[in-house]
């Protein structure tokens, strides 16, 4: 009886313990470390106040690192992986590395080896691009920003081709370095990665 008992109370506990949510972590730089922004305003806490309105249940961790390469990033990767099990990877990093005028194919070969990674822990990955400012030069400006389509269908993974979509372009959304997004920004960044993001959600909902 005293078994039995206890059976009936371990199966009530598993069955009342709350469903932990899903985990979307953002691998990135300073564009999503928020870099001149309040902590409360950038485009990743925007996108968790987003999800929460919509009553979806999903953590958004933010494990950006300003001046954070690609090298830097899919080292950083794995353990990540293995502590949150995301299920959905959210990649948004090169931007230093052109900075820096490092080679575009080591970027797309970082960026194809974070994808693998992601998927091999059971996550989804997603590529949110980048583009240079044109006195890099067309040569290299264009290998850059290729290196981002390349990686996205080599593993045929989404990408959103520029991150900075009507923003880079326009002085009013742009801290006085002209690099990266003031707090005005914000939101538009979270509406240029959103529609990339909501069908990925969705599908872990069916």
């Amino acid at each position: 009886m005293a078994v039995r008992f206890l059976g009936l109370l371990l199966c009530l506990s598993i069955w009342l313990a709350p469903v932990q949510a899903a985990t979307l972590l953002v691998v990135g730089d300073s564009i999503s470390a928020g870099f001149g922004v309040e902590i409360d305003r950038g485009w990743v806490t925007l996108l968790q106040q987003r999800l929460n309105e919509q009553q979806r249940d999903v953590q958004v961790v933010n494990a950006s690192i300003s001046g954070d390469t690609s090298s830097g990033a899919l080292a950083r990767l794995p353990a990540l992986l293995a502590e949150l099990k995301p299920q959905w990877v959210v990649i948004e990093i090169g931007g230093n590395d052109g900075l820096r005028g490092q080679p575009p194919a080591l970027l797309q070969q970082n960026l194809e080896r974070m994808v693998e990674l992601t998927r091999a822990a059971g996550g989804t990955p997603v590529l949110l691009g980048m583009q240079l400012p044109p006195n890099y030069g067309p040569r290299y400006t264009q290998a850059f920003a290729e290196s981002f389509v390349l990686a996205a269908k080599a593993q045929d993974v989404p990408l959103l081709p520029f991150f900075l979509q009507d923003v880079a372009t326009n002085s009013a959304l742009m801290l006085g370095d002209g690099i990266h997004p003031n707090t005005a920004a914000q939101p538009q960044l979270l509406d240029n990665a959103w529609p990339l993001l909501v069908p990925l959600l969705d599908a872990a909902t069916q």
